[in-house]
This record gives C-alpha cells, sequence and structure tokens, in this order.
C-alpha cells in the first residue's frame, strides 16, 4: 500500500508515454482507513435497523439544531467557494495545468461533459425536476399562493439551489484534489489536499481519520440515494403497469438489479464502462428534453427561460447572502428545509462527485475545469428545470386544474403524473424509467470506483474485485436501510457531517492557494533546459547520440550509469555539509530520484524517469532505414512542483551535477522567497 507521495501515481491508467504499467495488485486496501470506516458503518446500520425510529429522531434533531445555528455559515461558506473559484480562473493561476505541464485531457470534451453531468446531478434532476418547482409554487418563500410571481419565485429559487452555487461545491473539492493528486503526486484522495497544512503528517492517523470519515460520508450518501431511487423506480413502474411494488422484495430487487449492473460496468474499466453509459444517457437526457419542449407549451418555455434566467442572474449577490432573517419564511423552515438542506447535501457529497471529477479531469487547465465544472452543467440544468418545472406549473394551471398540484406530496410518482398530460405518456414515461435506471447505473459505478479509490489511497492498479466489493457494500447498505426504515435518519446523518467538511473545505481552499502561489512562482522564473549550456565539447559524440535512436535498455544502461553516479557523488557531498540528500534507485522501472527534505511546502526533487515517445517522420533515421522503430525512449526529468521537464541523454556527469545544482540553487531561492511572502502577512510583522 503507498504510504508516501512518491509512490504513487494518481491516474488510473499510466500513459503510454510513461513507463509500463505495474502488475495489477492483489489487493490495496489501506487497513487504517477501511477497517474503522466499515466498523463505525456497521455500528450505523445496526442502530438504524435496529431503532429507526430513535435514530430518525436522534439524527433528526441533530440536523434541526445544526441547521438552526450555522444557516449562516452554510450560506457564506458555499458562496465564498463560488467567489474563489471564479477568482482563481481568472488570474494568472488559471493557466496552471492539473498534472504535468505536458499533460494532455484523458478524456474527450463530450466524454468528460457527460461524465460530469452523470455522476453530479443527473438522477437529481430526474427526481427534482418536476417536484421543485411545483412545490415551490404551491408554498412559496415570499409570494401569495398560485400567483404569476410564486411561479417566477419558484424557478428561481429552483435555478438557485442546482445552478452556480451547488457546482462550485463540487468544483473546489475537485480542483483540490486534481491539484494535489496530479502535480504533487499525492494519492487522489481527500487527505492530500491538506498537504500544505499539515505537511507529511496526512501519512498518519491525522490522514486516515479524514479518508475513513470521507469513506463513511460516501457509502451512506449513495447508499441512500439508492434507496430513494429504488421507490421512484418503484412508483414509476406501479403507474404503467399496475404492480404492486411497494413490498419490501421488490424495492431489494430493484437495488440488486442496479448494482449488479452498475458491477458490470465496473469491469468494463472507467474509460469504458461509465463513460459510454453516461454519454448514453447524455442522448437519452436530451431526447426527453427535447420531446417536452415539442409537446409542451413550446413558445411559453422559451419564454420563461429568458425570464427565469434574467431573475436569477440579477437576484444571484443578493440569494448568495440571503438567510431570510427579517422574513416569515425564516419562521416557516423554509430557507432550512430547503435550500440550507442543498448546501448541506452538496457538501456532504462533494468527497464522491469531486473526488470522481478530479479523476476524469487530469490536463485540463485550471480554467478550462472551473469553467466545464460550473458553466456547462449549470447551462444544462437551467434549461432541465425550464422545461420541466414550467411545463408542469402551465400545465396544472391550464390543463390539470389543480389536480397535477394535488399530487406533488408525492415526489415519487410526480414525474410520471407529469407525462400523463402529455402525448405517448406510457413510450415517454418509459424512456424516463430507463434513464433513472442508467443514471443509478453510472452513480452506483462511479461510487464503487471513488470509494475504492479512497479506501486504497488511490492505487493505480487495484483489482477489478475491489470495485465489485464496493458496489456490493453499497447494494447492501441500501437494502437494510430499505427494510429498516433507516433512510431518513442516515440522510440526516450525512446532512449533519457536512459541517466539519464545510470546515475542511475552507481549509483545502487556503491550502490550494499556497500551493499555486508556489507554482506561478516557478513559472516566472527561467526554466531553461540543462543542456544550453552546453559548450561544444564532444561534438562527435554528442552527434552520435542525436542520430541514434535509444532504446529502453539503452536509457537504463545511461540511467543506472551516467545519472546514477551524478547523484550519488551530489548527495554525497549534500551530506559532508549536512543537507539530508537521499537518492531512491528503482533502475528497472526506469526512474531515479534525489530528495532533499524540507519543512517547507515542497520537498526538493530532481528525478529522471525513462519515457518513451513516437519517432518523428523526418527523422534521420527514418529516411536511411525501413525497419526504424517507432518509438525511442528518452531519460527526462521531473520535479516535485509538476514542472514539464527536459531530455537530459546528451549531458556529461559533470553536467548533470551542474544542472541538479542549479535546479536545487532555483529551488532554495523560491523556498526564501516564500518564506518572506509568510512573514510579512504575519500577524504582528512590522
Amino acid at each position: 500500500m503507498p504510504e508516501t507521495a512518491s509512490q504513487t501515481t494518481p491516474s488510473a491508467e499510466i500513459p503510454a508515454a510513461g513507463p509500463p504499467p505495474e502488475p495489477m495488485a492483489r489487493m490495496t486496501f489501506s487497513a487504517p482507513v477501511v477497517i474503522p470506516a466499515l466498523l463505525v458503518l456497521g455500528l450505523l446500520l445496526v442502530y438504524c435497523a435496529v431503532s429507526p425510529r430513535d435514530a430518525d429522531r436522534f439524527f433528526s434533531g441533530a440536523q434541526a439544531w445544526v441547521v438552526g445555528h450555522f444557516d449562516w455559515f452554510y450560506a457564506v461558506s458555499v458562496t465564498l467557494f463560488l467567489v474563489f473559484l471564479v477568482l482563481i480562473a481568472s488570474s494568472r493561476f488559471g493557466d496552471i495545468r492539473l498534472g504535468p505541464d505536458d499533460a494532455e485531457p484523458e478524456f474527450s470534451f463530450i466524454s468528460w461533459t457527460a461524465m460530469l453531468f452523470a455522476a453530479g446531478m443527473g438522477i437529481g434532476l430526474m427526481y427534482f425536476g418536476v417536484g421543485e418547482p411545483m412545490q415551490h409554487y404551491l408554498r412559496p418563500p415570499t409570494e401569495l399562493v398560485g400567483t404569476p410571481g410564486a411561479a417566477r419565485e419558484a424557478l428561481q429559487a429552483t435555478f438557485f439551489h442546482w445552478g452556480f452555487h451547488a457546482w462550485a461545491v463540487y468544483g473546489v473539492m475537485g480542483l483540490v484534489l486534481a491539484y494535489f493528486g496530479f502535480r504533487y503526486n499525492l494519492p487522489l484522495t481527500m487527505r492530500s489536499g491538506l498537504y500544505p497544512l499539515l505537511k507529511q503528517r496526512i501519512n498518519g492517523p491525522i490522514g486516515h481519520g479524514v479518508d475513513a470519515f470521507a469513506l463513511v460520508g460516501t457509502i451512506a450518501g449513495i447508499a441512500t440515494t439508492l434507496g430513494y431511487g429504488a421507490l421512484q423506480l418503484a412508483a414509476g413502474l406501479h403507474t404503467l403497469t399496475g404492480w404492486d411494488t411497494s413490498t419490501a422484495v421488490f424495492r431489494i430487487w430493484v437495488v440488486v438489479v442496479v448494482v449488479g449492473l452498475a458491477g458490470l460496468s465496473a469491469v468494463s474499466g472507467l474509460d469504458k464502462g461509465v463513460r459510454r453509459l453516461s454519454e448514453f444517457n447524455l442522448v437519452l437526457a436530451f431526447v426527453l428534453l427535447g420531446f417536452v419542449i415539442i409537446a409542451g407549451p413550446t413558445v411559453f418555455l422559451f419564454q420563461a427561460l429568458s425570464e427565469n434566467i434574467g431573475s436569477y442572474l440579477s437576484s444571484l449577490v443578493q440569494m448568495s447572502f440571503r438567510t431570510f432573517a427579517y422574513e416569515p419564511a425564516n419562521e416557516t423552515g423554509w430557507f432550512g428545509g430547503w435550500t440550507i438542506l442543498y448546501w448541506a447535501w452538496w457538501i456532504s457529497w462533494s468527497p464522491f462527485v469531486g473526488m470522481f471529477i478530479a479523476r476524469i479531469s487530469r490536463g485540463r487547465t485550471i480554467r478550462e475545469f472551473v469553467i466545464g465544472v460550473l458553466l456547462i452543467p449549470t447551462a444544462f440544468n437551467l434549461l432541465w428545470m425550464t422545461v420541466f418545472g414550467n411545463s408542469a406549473i402551465w400545465i396544472d394551471t391550464h390543463v390539470a386544474y389543480g389536480a397535477l398540484g394535488q399530487a406533488a406530496s408525492n415526489v415519487d410518482a410526480l414525474l410520471f403524473r407529469f407525462f400523463e398530460y402529455l402525448p405517448w405518456f406510457k413510450a415517454v414515461s418509459w424512456l424516463a424509467i430507463l434513464l433513472i435506471a442508467v443514471f443509478f447505473v453510472t452513480s452506483a459505478d462511479s461510487g464503487a470506483y471513488v470509494v475504492d479509490s479512497i479506501a486504497s489511497r488511490g492505487h493505480p492498479r487495484s483489482p477489478v474485485w475491489q470495485r465489485l466489493f464496493w458496489a456490493a457494500v453499497l447494494g447492501i447498505t441500501a437494502v437494510v436501510l430499505l427494510l429498516a426504515g433507516g433512510l431518513k435518519a442516515l440522510q440526516a446523518m450525512t446532512l449533519v457531517a457536512a459541517l466539519p467538511v464545510a470546515v475542511i473545505m475552507l481549509s483545502l481552499c487556503y491550502g490550494l492557494f499556497r500551493g499555486l502561489q508556489a507554482d506561478r512562482a516557478h513559472f516566472e522564473q527561467d526554466l531553461a533546459p540543462a543542456s544550453n549550456f552546453w559548450s561544444g565539447q564532444h561534438w562527435r559524440k554528442r552527434l552520435e547520440q542525436i542520430v541514434h535512436q535509444p532504446s529502453r535498455s539503452d536509457v537504463r544502461k545511461f540511467l543506472a550509469g551516467v545519472v546514477l553516479s551524478a547523484m550519488r557523488e551530489v548527495a554525497a557531498e549534500m551530506q559532508k555539509r549536512g543537507v539530508n540528500a537521499q537518492v531512491s534507485e528503482d533502475v528497472e522501472g526506469g526512474e531515479l530520484r534525489l530528495t532533499v527534505p524540507a519543512g517547507a511546502l515542497r520537498d526538493f526533487v530532481y528525478g529522471v524517469r525513462s519515457m518513451r515517445r513516437t519517432v518523428p517522420t523526418f527523422m534521420v533515421r527514418d529516411a536511411a532505414s525501413e525497419q526504424a522503430r517507432r518509438h525511442v525512449y528518452e531519460p527526462m526529468t521531473f520535479f516535485e512542483d509538476g514542472r514539464l521537464g527536459y531530455d537530459i541523454q546528451y549531458l556529461r556527469p559533470e553536467e548533470i551535477i551542474a544542472d541538479i545544482l542549479r535546479q536545487y540553487e532555483r529551488y532554495l531561492s523560491l523556498s526564501a522567497d516564500q518564506r518572506t511572502q509568510l512573514l510579512n502577512r504575519a500577524p504582528g510583522h512590522s
């Protein structure tokens, strides 16, 4: 099991340009994380199963206390997350790439967008697309019931709950994890975001506790959603077929089928399983969306969309800080029962969704990440809520004459009651059931992936059976809660846990800012390759190396000979002068590194690894021989801060030593600048 940043590769698949992939491990569980998490989860399930009413009463009381005393904190924190992302993306930090400077996005833009949509809020849109606008319309926070003002406020509140703020919560967590995972080479887990504050202590009990906490919260949140999803699917099937779907056995079978399909998707891998299902679901969602636009009040929907967007954007600042301190909505519980409940729910889900977003975002710049995460899902959410929400309100007032509103209390079946007023009711309802089912499969599959990543500390080669194990744990948890009636208790517990997560997320924002400052300092200094100071000596030898295409064995010999001896010589000289320099060797794996541990933000690392690249068609040897290799290998430098390295195959031992010292001197200069900045910001400094 990996225990240090240097031992872990955050990517789930080693790029083709890197060293050969390590063999699949038999088991990668981190015992200090998994054992406490499973014990806590087991105790919670027993409590909810044996005494569901007591559990519901206890956790609901705790939830009410947290919401009643910290509603202002939730409102301000979520708004700060949004402001933080906008400032980071619009600043010079936006050019920094999530990974090495030469990293390319692993997924296409369409695939990336589809997975964002499916993992983040897809199933929620199906459940609340009709239900939330209708309930706000029937019980508006400030307007009179049934008036045009109530309809306008209903969509404004829905936009607010599903718009920029919601995705800012996911975006902050995802950005922090992606940054420290792909540029610091730390495990892609929640503890890694605390590295600037805890340093190497993230590998100790504090880090284990953070990951165990995230593991329990993620399992509880996903299992609760699976449980409620089973209820909605059961309601839809009852509406269409008349079957008795209220029995526990039927609902259990729904969960079993969903988890079984998620297991098949998990076997296919992230690139094939979740990606393809997400793209398929996105197509189905657009088909259903287009049908409702055409079959519903089309012109009215486009008019409403324009007005809804304008109302949302013009009131964004006011809504962001509004706590209803002077209005009756605070007394009736609307603010705590809707807005704060949503903020707590998004925060409680942020380790799960944020980690998944981070995993699929390697290679994108921070600016691309923020724009993609904030704008694209939000734009789709606003369109979806307008089409379904405004259509439901229009049908209730012009066609159903209040009958649809009377069914709004049963949210599980409300979507299908809505379809009864549109053409091709059964066909559209079956399409919706398929869409909901695939959303659940992608949620369960991506959830199993994230849970396994937390449990194995981001190990890049976890065996498939572990994801199947966690998918089974999610299904068993949902089944137990459905049988015992403990879904509401576990949901309340998850929302209470959002309070400390919000505090941790504020700390993560500070840590990310410090890391970005260090990155920018590296960008602003000259980083010319070491070969630029070559004097021209031994030019015949260098010409021979340029013409010759080195193989993997050639590079390994170079590493084991020239590079390793140069590193050892520098390390020995540093140790004589009291500098704790260490050389780690993995010649077979094609990697060497010289490390100087430090208490600063980053240790000094000068590493060299064997990198594979495709030979250009204009290479000299390509023209001279038809048997030229398709790939060559080069010894490329790498650094702890994720900067783009350079080829050093032409350097002699003394030139490599000079390059190491040059990088170390640069590191000391940057570290001194950062210490000065910290001292200048310290309280009482004059």
